[in-house]
C-alpha cells in the first residue's frame, strides 16, 4: 500500500515538472545564449543563438558592434546572429547581453578573445624557440642519426658472420 502512495506522488510530481516546462518556453524569455567558438582571435567571426527569442532581438558586448539576431523556426524559437571581434579587443572573457522582446538577458563570461596570430616571421619571434632551444634540438636528432647509423651498421656486421 505504501508503494502505490509514493508511486502516485512521484507521478503527481514528474507530471507537474513536465507541463510547466513547454509553459516557460512560451513566455518568450530570452535563454540559454550561446556563443560558438568559446574561444575566437581579434577579427574573427562569432555565432551567437539565443533560445526564447521569437522576433529577433539584439546582443551586444564590449568585444563588438550591436549585432542583430534574426528569428530563425524550430521547437525553441531561437534566434541567431554574427558579430565581427573588434581588432583591438583585448584578451580576456567577455559577457553577452542579449536584448529580445523587451525582456535582457546577460550571460557572463559567453566567450573568450586571445591575441592575434604574430604572422610574417615563420613563428620565428622573441617568444618563440631561443637559439639555445634550437641548438639543443639540433644535437638530439644529429645524436639520433648516429646512434641509428651505428645500429644499422653493428646489425650490417652480424649478418656476415
Amino acid at each position: 500500500m505504501r508503494n502505490t502512495r509514493a508511486l502516485a506522488v512521484a507521478g503527481a510530481a514528474v507530471a507537474a515538472l513536465g507541463l510547466s516546462a513547454p509553459a516557460a518556453i512560451a513566455w518568450e524569455t530570452p535563454s540559454n545564449i550561446t556563443a560558438l567558438p568559446s574561444v575566437i582571435a581579434r577579427g574573427g567571426q562569432l555565432t551567437i543563438t539565443v533560445d526564447g527569442c521569437r522576433g529577433g532581438g539584439t546582443a551586444t558586448s564590449s568585444a563588438f558592434s550591436p549585432t542583430h539576431l534574426s528569428p530563425v523556426s524550430g521547437p525553441n524559437e531561437r534566434a541567431r546572429g554574427t558579430a565581427t571581434i573588434n581588432s583591438d579587443a583585448r584578451p580576456g572573457p567577455y559577457d553577452i547581453t542579449v536584448d529580445c522582446n523587451g525582456r535582457r538577458m546577460t550571460k557572463p563570461q559567453a566567450f573568450t578573445v586571445i591575441g592575434g596570430v604574430r604572422g610574417g616571421l615563420g613563428g620565428s619571434t622573441t617568444t618563440g624557440a631561443t637559439p639555445t632551444d634550437v641548438a639543443i634540438g639540433g644535437g638530439l636528432v644529429a645524436a639520433a642519426v648516429v646512434g641509428g647509423g651505428v645500429f644499422w651498421m653493428r646489425r650490417r656486421a652480424e649478418r656476415r658472420i
